[in-house]
Formats: structure tokens, sequence, C-alpha cells
């Protein structure tokens, strides 16, 4: 594995707080914000009568270009304003694992809401799920609990 400073690395994005942090930890780890790929995985499913996709106005390209414009607002004209970002549609765990690969990812920095019990068990952990899934290594950031 390549020194962390020359890596690049992976970026989940959910538009939290949480996800801010793992972008300023992942930056803090690299030479440059180039080697830094954040992504967004929407779970956006159309049903086929919906009004909005009979006329053309809700559609996964609507989605991306708005979630593209949402990011770029959030992160400003600072220096990680020209960070990559991907939006994919689909299972978030998969969409982010394979879209590290894609790219070649040395590391995956997500953030973990810490959920536990019952809300775990019904949604599900996207950072368990990628830690199973992943080819490189990851680096989960926990919430400090008070």
């Amino acid at each position: 594995m390549k020194p962390i400073a020359e890596s690049k690395v992976v970026v989940p994005w959910d538009f939290s707080e949480m996800s801010t942090e793992a972008l300023q930890t992942a930056r803090s780890l690299v030479n440059s914000p180039k080697q830094l790929h954040v992504i967004h995985v929407d779970t956006l499913v159309i049903p086929a009568g919906d009004p909005g996709s009979i006329y053309g106005v809700v559609s996964q390209d609507t989605q991306r270009e708005n979630l593209i414009r949402a990011f770029r607002e959030k992160i400003g004209s600072g220096e990680l304003a020209d960070v990559d970002f991907e939006v994919r549609f689909g299972d978030p765990g998969s969409e982010v694992t394979r879209y590290a690969h894609q790219v070649g990812a040395d590391l995956i920095v997500i953030s973990s809401h810490g959920r536990t019990g019952l809300s775990r068990l019904l949604i599900g952990s996207v950072a368990e799920r990628i830690v199973r899934l992943a080819h490189c290594p990851v680096l989960v950031l926990r919430k400090e609990h008070d």
C-alpha cells in the first residue's frame, strides 16, 4: 500500500455534519484534494406511474444535478471546491465499494452514525457493509457520545 499522503481516498457523503468531518479527516491524510473522491449514493426509485416521471420532471439525471449543486454549495469555494464528486443510485454499501474499486482507492474514510439496537437492525449499517465489501482498508470515524 502507498503511504497515506500519496493515496487515493474515497469518502461516502450523505450531507450530514459527520460526512463533512469525514471529508476533512480524509483531506488531512493526503497531499492534495485531487486525491479525494467523494460519492453520494441515493436510493431514489421513481415509480413508473409517478407524475414527475411521466412528465420528465423527476429523473435520476435531474436528481443527480440537484445533488451535485447541493454538494458544491455545501463545500463552498475553498480548497475542496474541485474535489471529484460522484452520484450513484442503488445500495449504498455496494455502490461505494464498487466506486472505490473503479477509482483504485487505497482507503475509504466513512463516518458512522453510531446507531444501535433496533434502529441498526432495521436500517442496517452502511459502514459495516462497506467494511465487509471493500477491497481496501476502511477508516470508520465514530461520533463521540456525551
